[in-house]
């Protein structure tokens, strides 16, 4: 391990599993699928899988600002407490958010999955 390495929270190792996951299953759905361009649509734009890895990407860097802002904490070198557990809560619920559309998603694969070809 390098010494340099940031300690991963729970969190955020659950939640690069999560993306990676979700990265196969597009790849997979990609592949089965090859869709015809959208008219008016902009070559190189980003898609949902763009996007729902920027939302992977914000909800993990608010997990570990919450994280950094409690262990500032409890080792004394801020009296913000209030802050960081606004912090921590707001990172859950952005986690939770988070969630609930991946289940949307994971349920509408699920239903396109099941339509006949």
């Amino acid at each position: 391990m390098a010494v340099n390495a940031p300690m991963a929270s729970p969190l955020s190792s659950g939640l690069l599993a999560e993306l990676a996951r979700l990265d196969q299953d597009a790849q997979r759905l990609a592949a089965s699928v090859e869709p015809a361009p959208a008219a008016g649509a902009v070559a190189g734009s980003g898609g949902f899988a763009d996007s729902l890895t920027q939302a992977l990407r914000s909800v993990d860097a608010q997990d570990q600002e919450a994280a950094q802002r409690v262990a500032a904490v409890e080792a004394g070198d801020s009296d913000d407490l209030v802050g960081a557990m606004l912090a921590s809560q707001q990172a859950s619920l952005s986690f939770s958010m988070l969630m609930q559309v991946r289940n949307k998603v994971v349920g509408a694969v699920d239903e396109l999955i099941k339509l006949p070809l």
